[in-house]
């Protein structure tokens, strides 16, 4: 890549500053034409070829060999990732579905009928608890897999085991056992030749992407340290229906059961957090956080989330969740470097110096006219496509894990009130699964909402 030199004070003065650093890549963008100005010069926080971001993104998968699918969860985010699935490449389509609950895998498949043409046969389709092996031995060659996540562990291996190319919805466990097989599984995916795609969106949402290379550029300098947000009102819910069991009801209910779904830090705000993860190639070393419950109407989760995280090289991330109606919403991230910081607040991926000057910004309109799909939820399954057609074997897995463990050390160290460490969780024998898993009453008073601490005398 050839340098381009700048004086900087027409840099800074001047009014076609906004996207020149994505006008003129990622070489001594600061640079003096004498090079006396030494400390302007930017210095990659990684070499190009380690950017740790898809090799293309087009709008569509390429052609090739028929891909048949089998979706194991067929609820709101299954059927989604089915569309997302069938819009992202010619000759793909869903040969089966399971669920363990028949209304779901009916209502995924009349939509596939409708929308698609897809014809699920009745031998394709299957309900229970062990739905998911019935649909891995189907006849697929990749497996969709969107169910409660705390399911989604064992679900992972199997399809491993079966050699079956697989999308992991996000979060990838909810407890340290999850996760560490979820990190066992994705390198013997790898070993296997098989590629795995997980939920991070933002992994192929081009703003993020874009921004990612100029922070690896060196735009903002060296990480220092972040925040992050997921700020927003309260997320459904369902009342217990008198047909229901407790488990049939709470696995309705799920996004409200720390089992079922890790709490809102783990199942939601771990987007977030991986975000930081992935711009600055570290992980949490340790987390000290409280919460709070004061809106629930169902399950034993909290309300809202603040957690200080220690990265390794001792940097901090604040991260702030909240699912509470008519309170002040923030969705984003932010970045703080030596030189300068990212944001991608109110969805504007802005840079600026540190003395607020705007230095980059994604340009949105420019992207409209280049590409025709913008949707990171159909990319994610384009570049999962293309990579399993190009036969690159590949697992993002192991990376959503360990942002999944950070949030998981988040949560148990706001239910405690304790610092909690990258080697308690890794060392941690905690199960949130039952022992005994069907669809039959169980005594609630072990679902109770987690106070730190110890009381008063």
């Amino acid at each position: 890549m050839s340098k381009m030199s700048l004086n900087r004070r027409d840099f800074l003065s001047s009014a076609a500053l906004t996207g020149v650093a994505g006008t003129l890549g990622t070489g001594a963008l600061l640079s003096s034409c004498c090079g006396e100005d030494k400390k302007n010069v930017l210095t990659p926080l990684l070499p190009e070829a380690e950017w740790n971001v898809p090799s293309s993104l087009p709008d569509k998968a390429k052609d090739g060999v028929e891909l048949k699918a089998g979706l194991i969860g067929c609820g709101g985010r299954g059927s989604g990732a089915a569309q997302n699935f069938l819009n992202a490449a010619p000759n793909v389509k869903i040969v089966a579905l399971g669920d363990v609950f028949a209304d779901r895998v009916d209502g995924c498949r009349r939509m596939l009928k409708e929308k698609y043409n897809q014809d699920i046969p009745d031998d394709k389709c299957f309900t229970g608890f062990d739905n998911y092996q019935k649909v891995i031995d189907a006849g697929v060659d990749v497996v969709l897999i969107a169910t409660p996540p705390n399911f989604r562990p064992v679900h992972f291996k199997a399809a491993v085991d079966a050699g079956k190319h697989a999308f992991l919805e996000k979060p990838v466990a909810v407890d340290p056992v999850g996760a560490r097989s979820v990190i066992t599984a994705s390198k013997q995916a790898v070993t296997q030749g098989l590629c795995v795609i997980t939920g991070t969106q933002r992994h192929h949402q081009r703003s993020y992407i874009e921004s990612y290379k100029q922070v690896q550029s060196g735009l903002i300098g060296e990480i220092v340290s972040g925040a992050v947000y997921w700020n927003q009102s309260m997320l459904w819910y369902r009342e217990k229906d008198k047909n229901w069991s407790d488990i049939e009801w709470m696995i309705r209910d799920w996004v409200n059961w720390t089992w079922l779904s890790g709490d809102h830090i783990v199942e939601q705000h771990v987007h977030n957090i991986d975000v930081f993860n992935w711009f600055s190639g570290k992980k949490a070393v340790k987390a000290v956080g409280f919460g709070a419950r004061q809106r629930r109407i169902t399950g034993d989760q909290y309300d809202m989330f603040s957690v200080d995280f220690t990265y390794e090289g001792g940097i901090h991330l604040h991260s702030m969740c909240r699912q509470i109606d008519g309170c002040n919403s923030n969705v984003s991230e932010f970045v703080q470097g030596t030189k300068g910081s990212w944001t991608s607040e109110g969805g504007e991926h802005v840079i600026r110096d540190l003395q607020g000057n705007e230095l980059w910004r994604y340009d949105k309109e420019k992207e409209k006219t280049e590409f025709q799909q913008t949707d990171p939820y159909v990319l994610e399954h384009v570049n999962w496509i293309n990579r399993i057609r190009d036969k690159q074997p590949f697992s993002q897995a192991e990376e959503t894990a360990v942002s999944t463990l950070s949030a998981i050390m988040g949560r148990i160290s706001a239910y405690s009130g304790d610092a909690v460490t990258w080697e308690n969780v890794m060392g941690s024998d905690l199960s949130l699964m039952p022992e005994n898993l069907s669809l039959t009453n169980v005594d609630l008073k072990q679902y109770a909402v987690p106070v730190p601490g110890k009381a008063k005398g």
